[in-house]
């Protein structure tokens, strides 16, 4: 049951619903076709396919290909309707794109950044707002993908490059009154499993595990189509677990951590070469790129630990993203040759596949602008930007 009690309620309720199916889709099904999956009458779809084209949320072109007759018409991302912002904020670059309903994003501006709080954000906050200004009442909100555990409120910790508790909103500083309210910020494994589950591999799957490594691992569990966050939302955090069987410190402050055992710091030392501070990503895609020792080690911890959280989740699916699918594809025999042997007897049979991501590294910034739709796809959502036009 939806809850709505008054026609008006109803109405509203099925323009989120027409809405939504239209950007899970990827912009692509006909007036018909979401008229079917929907279960709305043929002359409902219609008043509302036309109500939320007068409010600029959607429009319709002829499909692509049609046979003879009517043209079949498909609902589309009006071109001055809503747009997210979202970033992709990484140990050492930010990536920033305008989203439209449907999933089509469209990089705006990628830029280096020093790996201190103020250097990366402050700038990013700048472009932002120079963006809001520019696209005005489109943009419904802000979602920021960052590369360590964040906790409600914003606050984000990047151990290997000495954040703690940065409040991310308040570096940004962004104008106030901010479209859709303050930025939605996150962790990006948490963002990039989002995205999985809407648009990849782990999309209708109940049970996946997701893991996004870059210069060290994160990793999250996937149920019902959304990752779990935990009591304070820092639950994507498998990295920092005793998986990989090592016993150095870590930045964290935990011992043993599997994340450094893989991914670009671990590339990096296993080469012996110098790693740390968000800094290395070419060498070390230069590492990976020359196979060898640092390459089989890597995949072999990932291949362990994969097996570990197997066992103890018992997921339908294993996805990787980021650097994880170069390492699946240049170094699978030694991460399959761990992952084996590391699983109870009871999963030998039929072990869950590892699979490289369908979205690989634009996983975070596509998480980043699903979470802002879905708090802009909302009854209240719509009225704000019917307002916004006013």
């Amino acid at each position: 049951m939806n809850g709505a009690t008054t026609s008006g309620e109803l109405r509203a309720h099925n323009r989120v619903r027409l809405l939504r199916a239209v950007h899970d889709g990827g912009a692509t099904r006909t007036r018909a076709q979401l008229t079917r999956d929907l279960g709305l009458a043929r002359g409902t779809a219609s008043v509302l396919v036309a109500g939320l084209a007068e409010d600029a949320l959607l429009h319709e072109e002829p499909a692509p290909e049609h046979t003879r007759g009517r043209p079949t018409q498909v609902a589309r991302p009006h071109p001055d309707g809503p747009l997210a912002l979202a970033v992709d904020v990484r140990e050492d670059a930010w990536e920033l794109a305008a989203c439209e309903l449907g999933g089509d994003a469209h990089v705006l501006e990628v830029r280096p950044h020093d790996g201190t709080p103020r250097g990366a954000l402050g700038p990013l906050g700048e472009a932002l707002a120079e963006q809001t200004r520019r696209h005005g009442h489109r943009v419904v909100g802000v979602g920021v993908a960052l590369a360590g555990p964040v906790r409600l409120g914003g606050l984000v910790d990047v151990a290997h490059l000495g954040w703690r508790s940065v409040d991310v909103p308040r570096l940004l500083d962004l104008p106030a009154p901010v479209p859709g309210g303050a930025p939605i910020v996150g962790n990006d494994t948490a963002f990039a499993a989002l995205a999985e589950a809407r648009r990849g591999l782990l999309r209708g799957v109940r049970v996946g595990l997701h893991l996004h490594v870059d210069f060290d691992l994160g990793g999250v569990l996937v149920v019902d189509g959304r990752p779990l966050d935990g009591a304070n939302g820092t639950g994507a955090e498998f990295g920092h677990m005793p998986l990989g069987g090592g016993g150095r410190p870590c930045a964290c402050g935990a011992t043993g951590c599997w994340g450094m055992d893989v991914g670009a710091n671990a590339l990096l030392r296993q080469a012996g070469l110098a790693y740390g501070g968000g800094q290395g990503r070419e060498q070390a895609a230069r590492v990976l790129e020359a196979g060898g020792p640092p390459l089989a080690a890597a995949a072999r911890a990932l291949g362990r630990g994969i097996a570990a959280l197997v066992n103890a989740h018992d997921p339908e699916v294993v996805t990787l993203s980021g650097l994880g699918v170069d390492v699946l594809a240049a170094g699978r025999a030694a991460l399959l040759e761990a992952y084996g042997p590391g699983l109870m007897a009871i999963r030998r049979d039929r072990p869950p596949r590892v699979e490289p991501s369908a979205l690989g590294w634009r996983g975070a910034l596509l998480g980043a602008m699903e979470s802002v739709f879905d708090a802009f796809l909302t009854p209240e959502g719509l009225d704000r930007w019917r307002l916004s036009r006013a």
